[in-house]
């Protein structure tokens, strides 16, 4: 049985090591028909994006031979088969250019220092000028420890020369996740400082070189205002919203479906709960990654949330408008927004509302739906599966300041009618830091997003509605009616008390009557819990009855 291949990026690696493959060949004849001098490609990351680079270089590289390799697949039923091994060829990958700015930099030169050394054969024809710019590169991949870019910013373009002069051909260009040193040096907070020799590096490459046959870049947004791209003749950029290409990166439903099958497993309502719902361009797409290790580990379990770096996310949430977090509570509440989306411009170089929401769909923690108005770009975004709501769950605690599990253990403490627990959670939602700053419905607030992230599947969430003779905090309502349904009313104390102990007991009490005498529980079938919670700063008293 041939293994899974989590874990690994490089495609020869993949095929002669005997690993399931999914045949994503037919991408390098579309690349071809196409003819753009560039295309950029954005995916959330865990979607394919480097193993299929891996394979683009593979087949294009004109030191290898590949024949083997590609036996059998797809590309090599098309005319498009000549072009195997035929071109000079450069990949890189940036995909884990990541942590502070001199790990960045060490890592971009030993890349480049990589492709220098596996053609160190083509130098010897360089004349005296040249030979300098030659020497001049090599000083600056010798001193990776530098922290600097600048001295080697014309290595790609230089060697793009090289290529051309020695073999007489235009040179195929591959970089796998570009983006990733610029978020990471804006989270890191050294932007400034790396922007400027990373942007030349690679706009050098693209722009100015007339040694390029085609470049093909991949990342999870697009760096806009760097001019990486600008003045480009024939750039494509393709987002997660456009069709082409939307087939190679990810697994569709057939492809998951004989995965799947091959290890003995059923492409059931359960797995795709838990990791279908991405919408790219025209095709349902299932996240390779999280189908693999599902193959692998036959756990229905997290698997990309618990890989994937969420630090861009939470840095971006800390800037967010007043606008934006209510637009984040309703999206949490009905499960869907009606949105402006940008995914032409990173947020970290215009933050606005829209870029931010194109970051969250870029990076794969919500997926398009619809679209609504496309020249203004507005689209219906919804979280896709269980697996990226566990995410969400962990950012909405991130926002309130709540350690790790806390919205989980309130509501499963509910769900379970244990209420020792229950007050126990509750009570840790209460003790944040900047509780004594907010409003009094923030509580409930708190609450209402705990429940909808976590218990929505198995209650319809009503909250702030007409039901019987008066308008309910929130009620869960079971929608199996063997299950118990719950009905809370929240109370506030705003006047401190001599005993306040007594003063709250008396609203939590006053909380069940209400709900009694307004008939909250008017259409709930099967048990029904009533409880009555009354406030005061981070005091609380809880009141449980059965009705």
């Amino acid at each position: 049985m041939k293994a899974i291949p989590t874990g690994v990026y490089d495609y020869r690696e993949l095929k002669q090591e005997n690993y399931y493959s999914v045949d994503k060949t037919l991408m390098i004849k579309d690349f071809l028909e196409r003819k753009s001098k560039v295309t950029l490609v954005t995916r959330p990351r865990r979607f394919g994006k480097t193993i299929n680079m891996s394979m683009m270089s593979e087949f294009f590289d004109i030191t290898k031979d590949s024949k083997e390799i590609f036996k059998g697949t797809k590309i090599m039923d098309t005319p498009y088969a000549s072009e195997l091994n035929q071109y000079p060829t450069i990949f890189i990958s940036f995909a884990d250019a990541k942590e502070n700015k001199e790990t960045i930099v060490k890592y971009i030169k030993t890349q480049l220092q990589n492709e220098y050394i596996r053609y160190h054969f083509i130098f010897n024809q360089l004349n005296e000028l040249e030979q300098n710019d030659y020497l001049y590169i090599l000083e600056g991949l010798k001193n990776k420890n530098n922290g600097i870019l600048n001295d080697v910013d014309n290595a790609i373009v230089f060697l793009m020369r090289c290529l051309k002069k020695y073999y007489g051909k235009d040179v195929m260009l591959f970089i796998d996740e570009y983006d990733t040193p610029f978020i990471e040096a804006k989270t890191g907070n050294f932007y400034q400082e790396l922007k400027g020799s990373l942007a030349t590096l690679l706009r050098s490459s693209l722009k100015n070189s007339e040694d390029l046959k085609y470049a093909f870049i991949t990342g999870i947004q697009r760096v806009a205002k760097e001019n990486i791209f600008s003045d480009l003749n024939n750039l494509d950029v393709y987002t997660v919203c456009d069709r082409e290409y939307s087939e190679y990166f990810g697994f569709d439903s057939d492809e998951t479906k004989k995965l799947l099958e091959y290890y003995g497993l059923e492409l059931n309502n359960e797995v795709k709960e838990m990791y279908d719902g991405y919408h790219i361009g025209n095709q349902d797409i299932y996240n390779p990654w999280s189908i693999m290790n599902y193959a692998k580990r036959k756990k229905l379990i997290s698997y990309w949330v618990n890989t994937s770096a969420n630090s861009m996310i939470k840095t971006a949430l800390k800037q967010a408008n007043y606008t934006f977090k209510n637009q984040y509570d309703k999206l949490i509440k009905d499960g869907k927004l009606d949105t402006y989306v940008s995914m032409q411009t990173s947020f970290f170089e215009e933050a606005d509302n829209s870029t931010l929401w194109g970051l969250f769909v870029n990076a794969g923690y919500l997926t398009v739906t619809k679209e609504i108005d496309l020249l203004k770009g507005k689209y219906r975004i919804e979280i896709p599966n269980k697996e990226v709501k566990q995410e969400f769950i962990k950012l909405t605690e991130y926002q309130l300041g709540l350690s790790s599990g806390t919205l989980d253990t309130v509501t499963e403490s509910l769900a379970k009618e244990d209420q020792e627990t229950f007050l126990e959670s509750y009570q840790e939602i209460l003790m944040v830091p900047s509780y004594h700053d907010l409003q009094k419905e923030n509580s409930y607030h708190m609450m209402m997003l705990g429940m909808c992230l976590c218990l929505n599947k198995d209650y319809e969430i009503i909250s702030n509605r007409e039901v019987g003779k008066g308008r309910d905090d929130l009620i869960l309502k079971a929608k199996d009616e063997k299950k118990t349904s719950f009905v809370l009313e929240f109370k506030y104390l705003k006047e401190d008390k001599k005993d306040l102990e007594k003063a709250l007991d008396e609203l939590s009490n006053k909380a069940i009557q209400q709900i009694k005498d307004n008939k909250y529980d008017y259409g709930l079938k099967g048990k029904v819990i009533y409880i009555g919670l009354a406030h005061h700063g981070k005091d609380v008293s809880i009141k449980w009855v059965e009705s």
